[in-house]
């Protein structure tokens, strides 16, 4: 099924199927200081002295660290250590935890980047990172840190979140031209938008990502602003993102054409990188924020809660490369479960953050 038929399919569907209310998830940001715990910190080659780090850096979203959640405030952060020692948890396993400092949690220790790196992204094949760095610019680095490139510069009085990662090959058959972009939100004079960019550029200027919606009788419009925490993921460069305005979740497929749909009510999506049909987004019920799965199916979408007994609140959801793991924070630390729900949440590290996987 192309991306153009599983988009079709979605929305048709999800129009039927889902009605719940918009969602109410709530981040808690925590940041981690370079001393006060047992894990071990690598400098990067390229951190200097000079460095900007936490301290002269602008605000991601409206937040100063990790991620803004539909362009909301978040919940003041907290400056206290995890308890000594550590639960690090991102040994062997590609994970990785951003939280506003200049330190990365990941390969069981922590990375300095020499620059505040908040909503850290890595390309599909794990070798760049792409992050908003400590000048409020969007920043592609080496896995250590190395080798930075400023790949658009924050004009200023902007607030630039959340880049992901487009990638897709060259389809012969269908001519359609490869892609490896970066996607990102801004929010200028409080107006939430989505951009992109060439992955290669350097200094260049990001253009508002086109929003249309799929074609057909009674298809729906799709808003233009209030549009954050996109992510992209699968072979055809297929993206989802957040709408703070509707509370809902949408789709945008630009492989055939670019058409878009509303998915479900919620926040936060991350796409499955290994199954395209696959999609987790956060909604808040009972009064906590529960995970959700959505699975596109060519009977229609199914919808699946992922933390039926929640206690506590999941949010920031992201999928191993194979798809079959999906990492999420939490007030206390980084969770993991396997994303067919067939197990608990299980905590793997203390530090609070944002989670991604590096392929």
């Amino acid at each position: 099924m192309t991306a153009r038929a599983r988009s079709r399919t979605r929305s048709t569907a999800a129009a039927i199927a889902l009605t719940a209310g918009i969602t109410g998830a709530t981040m808690l940001l925590t940041a981690c200081g370079p001393t006060g715990d047992n894990a071990s910190v690598s400098t990067s080659p390229s951190a200097k002295a000079g460095s900007k780090g936490v301290s002269g850096a602008k605000k991601n979203g409206t937040t100063t660290n990790g991620g803004a959640k539909n362009g909301t405030a978040a919940k003041p952060v907290s400056h206290t250590r995890p308890v000594t020692p550590a639960l690090n948890g991102t040994a062997h396993n590609g994970l990785t935890i951003s939280d506003g400092t200049r330190y990365v949690v990941m390969n069981g220790t922590r990375v300095d980047f020499g620059t505040a790196v908040r909503d850290l992204a890595w390309s599909p094949n794990g070798a760049k990172a792409a992050f908003i760095d400590g000048d409020g610019d969007l920043a592609v680095a080496n896995p250590d840190g190395s080798g930075r490139v400023v790949v658009a510069k924050n004009p200023g009085n902007q607030t630039w979140s959340h880049p992901t990662w487009q990638v897709r090959p060259y389809d012969t058959q269908n001519q359609i031209p490869a892609a490896n972009n970066l996607l990102f939100a801004v929010r200028n004079a409080n107006v939430w938008k989505l951009y992109g960019i060439p992955a290669t550029a350097h200094q260049g200027t990001p253009k508002v990502l086109s929003l249309n919606a799929e074609s057909g009788p009674g298809a729906p419009s799709i808003p233009q602003t209030g549009n954050s925490w996109p992510n992209a993921a699968g072979k055809y460069g297929t993206s989802v993102y957040a709408n703070a305005g509707t509370g809902d979740v949408y789709i945008r497929d630009d492989y055939l054409r670019q058409q878009g749909s509303k998915l479900a009510a919620g926040s936060e999506p991350a796409m499955s990188p290994a199954q395209d049909q696959d999609i987790v987004f956060v909604r808040s019920v009972g009064g906590h924020d529960h995970l959700f799965l959505e699975t596109s199916t060519n009977g229609g979408p199914t919808y699946k809660d992922l933390t039926p007994h929640a206690t506590t609140d999941y949010t920031e959801p992201a999928f191993s490369p194979d798809g079959r793991t999906i990492a999420a924070r939490t007030p206390s630390g980084i969770v993991t479960l396997p994303a067919n729900g067939s197990q608990a949440p299980v905590r793997v590290s203390s530090y609070t953050g944002l989670p991604a996987y590096r392929g």
